[in-house]
């Protein structure tokens, strides 16, 4: 099954809706946040800074970029007409900050037009991230900075024992949502290769326990993969999804993914 935001453009509107919901919902999690102002703190923003964000979905990291103190002017690209449509809906109000339709592979902007380039749980869904990683430096001015964050989603787990099934659908979800779920392991020597310098790889857990959300629209979505290439019956994907409730309901549930940020910078 094909990374459905590696076509994000081509992917059925209803879909996209879908997806857009679960970046909010994602986007609200304290321990995402918690994340996310981890290794954004690791930037040293110049005074003014102009910062783009690539694959920036519904904008809720580029909102962040826009309150840093000494960040002038942000911009978001997305190949996502629904997803801009959506990240302009939920800056409204927000000083000097944009969207632009754009590719991460050929990014619309001149060679250093910026201080930091951010890559939030984007680079994992493409299939060429050397290239994104390329056009990033390129882009950059000298000294500026590149932050990458992401799943290590070879880690993903719902599992509470051997055999469990409800980690066939994250496995089916995982397949289906990010093209290389290995990409982590490969970080630092990419970036290297990309011309950075004195790349910083930091660690997190993130776990689900008792009030599950996002790994909760993980199963549902792997259950309904499953049933949809007829892996499954529309029965047993009812099932593993109730499953999956009921254990949110009496605190058996657990799920996990590994995290890792990577933050280097071009030379001056």
């Amino acid at each position: 099954m094909p990374d459905v935001y590696a076509a994000i453009a081509h992917t059925p509107l209803e879909m996209q809706e879908r997806l857009a919901k679960v970046l909010e919902l994602r986007a609200a999690d304290p321990q995402q946040g918690r994340m996310l102002d981890s290794y954004l703190g690791r930037i040293e923003f110049p005074p003014k800074a102009r910062v783009l964000e690539v694959g920036c979905g519904t904008g809720s990291v580029a909102r962040k970029l826009a309150r840093r103190p000494g960040v002038a002017e942000t911009i978001g690209i997305d190949l996502s007409e629904l997803f801009l449509e959506r990240a302009r809906e939920l800056s409204s109000g927000i000083a000097r900050l944009s969207f632009l339709k754009g590719d991460a592979r050929s990014l619309p902007f001149k060679d250093a037009s910026f201080d930091a380039v951010v890559f939030h749980t984007t680079l994992c869904h493409l299939p060429e991230p050397e290239t994104a990683l390329e056009q990033a430096f390129r882009a950059l001015k000298s000294g500026g900075w590149l932050a990458v964050f992401d799943g290590d989603y070879s880690t993903a787990s719902v599992g509470v024992g051997d055999f469990d099934p409800l980690q066939a659908s994250v496995q089916a979800a995982m397949a289906a949502l990010v093209h290389d779920r290995w990409l982590i392991r490969r970080l630092a020597k990419l970036a290297a290769c990309a011309g950075f310098l004195n790349p910083r790889l930091d660690t997190y857990g993130y776990v689900e326990s008792s009030e599950p959300g996002y790994m909760l629209t993980i199963i549902e979505r792997g259950a309904d993969l499953l049933a949809s290439s007829r892996s499954i019956g529309p029965e047993m994907a009812a099932a593993i999804k109730a499953e999956a409730r009921r254990r949110a309901k009496t605190g058996e549930f657990f799920g996990q993914i590994s995290y890792a940020s990577l933050v280097a910078r071009k030379p001056r």
